[in-house]
């Protein structure tokens, strides 16, 4: 079974987390509520920089924890605290999960408040629609946040060697299967919305360490509250401690029939969702354009890595302009994390790549 002070470590980190969480989400309803129903999108267009600003501020909130953390797990385990690098909490901050700009995606549930009306709905009806659709953003970029930042710090202490996912109750059936289940440092975390499992770094890995089979929890995610720890990393404890109702309403009927007859539960539920990817370097990548323009930091970073390669002086302003130095273009698309850790072929490449595209000093 986990350490008790390691899992105890991560549940104070998630329990950082969550407070970040509700403290945005707390901002976001209250900025929603002054939208003016006679004019949608114009008062969300006035009231945009707010949200923005709610959102990118608790990111980087989320983000700024994952040095510690990590130091705190490594400490625990008597582990070597060594870092190749630490976190910039801005770089995760201000973008979304699929690469967009957050203007862009928090603009989604404007729209989706006209649909609703244009279906037939009522004016409070869609709002409300709208507003949850706006709190379910939030929460989900903040988490994914403090989660990539938590991958990113990972990368770059070579004592961790993998971590292992620890679910949250209540829990949908694609988190539950994944309980325990063991990954390499450099695997993405697949989640969906409103998700808030967690990672748990761990400097062994069972499989290929011995270390041993993580033990059954020992508590029901339906356990009063203060009575037992939360946090699941055995699926089968997680669904046995769920009533029959919990179970069915869980996996469906049918499959959580199959998995009391004996069923594999990874093959009962399909806990895969696609991402949104974008073409560049002969290949289908995950990338963003933020950070991306003039006044970008990855624009910025390029910038000066290529005039230090070729020893390029490059415009900064138009009086540079005037004076005939060449502007910089940026023809190089951003990687997300989890592309860098798909495309790396060894962990010094991933530090790199990390580095280059502005995710580590």
């Amino acid at each position: 079974m986990a350490d008790p002070l390691v899992r105890s470590i991560a549940l104070a980190q998630y329990r950082r987390q969550q407070l970040l969480v509700r403290q945005a989400t707390a901002r976001v309803q209250a900025l929603w509520q002054r939208i003016d129903r006679g004019d949608i999108s114009g008062s969300w267009e006035q009231l945009s920089p707010l949200l923005v600003a709610a959102v990118t501020d608790a990111q980087t909130q989320a983000a700024g924890l994952a040095d510690s953390y990590l130091d705190d797990i490594l400490a625990a385990e008597g582990a070597d605290p060594a870092a190749a690098g630490r976190i910039v909490p801005s770089a995760f901050a201000g973008i979304a999960s699929d690469g967009r700009p957050l203007l862009s995606l928090l603009y989604q549930p404007v729209i989706d408040w006209k649909v609703r009306m244009l279906a037939g709905q009522s004016m409070e009806d869609a709002f409300r629609g709208s507003l949850a659709s706006a709190l379910r953003i939030t929460a989900t970029q903040v988490a994914d946040a403090g989660r990539g930042a938590t991958g990113a710090a990972m990368a770059g202490r070579r004592t961790i060697q993998g971590y292992v996912r620890v679910v949250q109750p209540p829990a949908c059936g694609r988190c539950v299967i994944l309980a325990g289940k063991e990954f390499g440092w450099n695997k993405g975390f697949q989640r969906h919305p409103r998700c808030d499992c967690i990672h748990l770094p761990t400097t062994l890995i069972a499989r290929s360490q011995h270390r041993g089979r993580i033990g059954a929890d020992r508590f029901a995610p339906t356990t009063r509250p203060g009575s037992g720890a939360a946090g699941f990393i055995d699926p089968r404890a997680y669904f046995n401690g769920l009533s029959r109702a919990e179970q069915d309403r869980v996996f469906g009927a049918d499959g959580a029939r199959a998995i009391r007859d004996g069923a594999d539960m990874a093959q009962v539920v399909n806990a895969r969702r696609g991402m949104t990817t974008m073409s560049a370097y002969g290949r289908q990548v995950l990338a963003t354009r933020e950070a991306t323009t003039r006044r970008g930091a990855f624009y910025r970073l390029e910038r000066a890595r290529t005039q230090e390669r070729t020893g390029t002086r490059f415009a900064r302003d138009r009086t540079d302009v005037r004076r005939g130095l060449p502007r910089f273009e940026l023809r190089t698309p951003r990687l997300m994390p989890e592309e860098i850790y798909r495309l790396a072929e060894s962990r010094d490449e991933a530090l790199a790549m990390l580095r280059r595209f502005g995710y580590l000093t």
